[in-house]
């Protein structure tokens, strides 16, 4: 699988993906404000990976702390918590990952365990999130494999692939499991602007993979759907709220819509970490707003005039009634969404 992030004895290892698909290099965090900076500047990004990169982070701070106890530790551990939660607003895989690391430190100062402790155990819970989200992938992707048709045109938007998780992917996810299942898949990936992630790294993954791929403008899908050649679309999410309405890259809004417009199966892939049973519905979630230099500049090369206003919203709010049905690696969630949800839960306890 592709080493999206990885735990080494100098700092955490990541691919930068700001420089595929053309060049293949590697970025080591050796404390938690390089890790925050890694998500800050989307060396990592994706909400899953976000999410085990934050944990990491706590447990590398943790572990470069001088401080003698547990109790001394405190303030310094909520100042770590706080910087790595402070980067990226919309994916709530990161303060769903920095709440479980809070629950454990909180855990082990009641029971009055030691600094070496309270270092081995956050190092072994964020060793333990990168299996268990390897692991949802997986099962995620079983799941949404079988809902893919036997052939045909699989649209895609930004990257949800194994560059957005741990490994294996979630939107990418259920397509590989499709083709692993014998299914004759060709994908469309949307470039995806500002940022290109569709371009550059849907279509780098998938090719490695040998998984059939086109590149297309995100301006073409209507088209293509018109003409027949999309015969489904399943994209990732960053947070899905309790009435299934869920963010996730800016332009996925667009693709639903033309979805349901022309008839097609429009499915959102995410672990159940990714789902904010907090958050009421799609209002309420914030949206990241990126600087306006990602808009205004490509490649180094400024591509607007001088002083124009720019807006850069990250991600965009999908309304659940375009949603045919939410992939988990719980299993599938159909709509009515706040109720299939609440009885997920209940079901996984």
């Amino acid at each position: 699988m592709i080493p999206t992030l990885a735990w080494t004895p100098e700092g955490v290892r990541f691919i930068d993906q700001t420089k595929l698909p053309l060049e293949e290099s590697y970025v080591l965090a050796t404390n938690y404000e390089q890790v925050a900076d890694v998500i800050v500047t989307m060396v990592v990004r994706g909400a899953p990976a976000i999410g085990v990169s934050a944990a990491y982070g706590v447990a590398l701070g943790t572990l470069q702390s001088t401080a003698k106890t547990a109790s001394e530790f405190v303030p310094e551990f909520s100042r770590i918590c706080e910087r790595l939660a402070s980067t990226r607003p919309t994916a709530v895989n990161l303060f769903w990952a920095i709440d479980r690391m809070k629950r454990v430190f909180a855990a082990l100062l009641s029971a009055g365990a030691t600094m070496k402790q309270v270092q081995d155990k956050l190092l072994a819970e964020a060793h333990a999130m990168y299996e268990e989200d390897i692991a949802a992938c997986k099962a995620m992707g079983a799941f949404g494999g079988a809902l893919l048709p036997e052939e045909g045109g699989v649209l895609t938007h930004c990257n949800a692939g194994a560059l957005a998780t741990c490994g294996y992917g979630t939107a990418l996810g259920v397509i590989r499991s499709a083709v692993e299942q014998g299914k004759r898949i060709h994908v469309y990936a949307d470039e995806t602007r500002p940022f290109l992630q569709g371009a550059r790294l849907t279509a780098w993954e998938l090719m490695a993979d040998g998984i059939p791929t086109t590149v297309i403008c995100d301006n073409m899908a209507a088209s293509l759907m018109h003409a027949g050649k999309i015969k489904a679309v399943v994209v990732g999410a960053d947070r899905i709220a309790a009435n299934g309405d869920f963010a996730n890259k800016i332009g996925t809004y667009n693709v639903a819509i033309l979805a349901k417009e022309h008839g097609i199966p429009f499915y959102c892939a995410a672990p159940w970490s990714t789902i904010d049973t907090a958050t009421p519905n799609g209002d309420a979630i914030p949206i990241e707003e990126r600087a306006a230099k990602e808009v205004t500049h490509h490649g180094g090369k400024q591509l607007t005039p001088h002083g124009v206003g720019i807006c850069n919203p990250a991600f965009d709010v999908t309304p659940a009634k375009y949603v045919t049905a939410i992939i988990t690696e719980r299993g599938v969630l159909r709509a009515p969404y706040a109720e299939s949800l609440k009885e997920m839960e209940l079901i996984a306890g």
